[in-house]
């Protein structure tokens, strides 16, 4: 991977000290969102991981809780000539869904996905914009497993390792393009 390219993007990540409160250090990816180069650069590297990866991929799995792995899934899944398929937040999606409550750094939550979102065997990549502690993306993945997707990966732009979020993922496959302590 091009440390020129994975710079232009990371050098698009502004950090916020205490927000959402004190003590936390927030990583905003508005200004990659709104710098067209550096965007296209960040869909251009995961659409390569994911390629180089997976011959065959039949879904992404964009987690939409606050709507950034929209963002950035429907891109990815465009430029992977792929379909696209929401997880949300309870309430959002029309007809029969399977949904999870799970905890979030901040409270509770609940995720849904429509029942006949995927089909049993069919090959999926969940992806976010940030991994933190992980209970969303597990969320997601639970809801996944209960329609018999193959969860291929767990893609995100940022770690946040000290969190280590990603060990909640129950040895599903991984890969995050910025990692932050």
């Amino acid at each position: 991977m091009s440390d020129e390219r994975l710079r232009a993007v990371r050098d698009r990540v502004r950090p916020f000290p205490d927000f959402p409160e004190p003590g936390v250090l927030f990583r905003d990816i508005s200004p990659l969102l709104k710098d067209p180069v550096a965007f296209r650069t960040l869909i251009d590297l995961l659409e390569d991981h994911v390629r180089a990866s997976f011959p065959k991929v039949d879904f992404i799995v964009g987690e939409c809780l606050d709507s950034r792995g929209f963002l950035i899934g429907t891109p990815l899944a465009q430029r992977l000539g792929i379909g696209f398929v929401p997880v949300r937040k309870k309430g959002k999606l029309p007809g029969a869904t399977e949904s999870i409550s799970y905890s979030l750094e901040y409270g509770k939550a609940e995720l849904e996905i429509q029942s006949d979102a995927v089909e049993p065997g069919q090959k999926v990549v969940v992806v976010d914009d940030l991994l933190a502690t992980g209970g969303t993306m597990r969320a997601a993945c639970e809801l996944l497993k209960r329609l018999k997707a193959e969860i291929l990966e767990c893609l995100v732009i940022i770690e946040l390792k000290a969190l280590k979020g990603s060990e909640k993922l129950n040895s599903i496959p991984f890969y995050s393009l910025l990692q932050y302590d």
